[in-house]
């Protein structure tokens, strides 16, 4: 078996909002977007953010855990700069994400800061040290 991931698939509670945060507020394009069901994302050369709608989901894959509480999941997005986590962080905020952590300088070296989705999901905006750090990046000219 290769050693990749391909999707990174959410449940989401209204879909209408998390097309509108995502597409509209990040700006990002969708691959497909069937109003109700699915909104899939490129998130990498051959990676695809799925963001189902929660009623999809749990009819494939079972039941939603709900109650109070983080969702147990965090996204990472690395950039190569201090600034640029920032100015992700106010754009996250600005479309109305809720909450926004500040970034803060990390005791491992790195940079970060989160913001959630309307349904919760915190993304890691974050400059990471190092070699791990240099191999989530694209190489500049890309």
């Amino acid at each position: 078996m290769d050693q990749r991931i391909s999707f990174v698939t959410l449940a989401v509670a209204d879909l209408a909002r998390t097309h509108t945060f995502y597409v509209d507020g990040l700006g990002w394009t969708p691959e497909l977007y069937v109003p109700g069901e699915v909104l899939m994302i490129r998130a990498g050369e051959h990676l695809v953010l799925s963001l189902w709608a929660e009623g999809g989901f749990e009819a494939e894959v079972g039941p939603v855990r709900r109650g109070p509480g983080l969702v147990p999941v965090t996204l990472a997005h690395n950039v190569r700069t201090e600034a640029e986590v920032d100015e992700i962080l106010d754009l996250a905020a600005a479309i109305g994400a809720d909450p926004v952590s500040r970034a803060r300088r990390r005791d491992w070296g790195g940079y970060t800061g989160y913001f959630a989705d309307p349904d919760g999901f915190r993304w890691e905006i974050a400059v990471n040290p190092g070699p791990v750090g240099a191999l989530v990046l694209p190489d500049p000219g890309e």
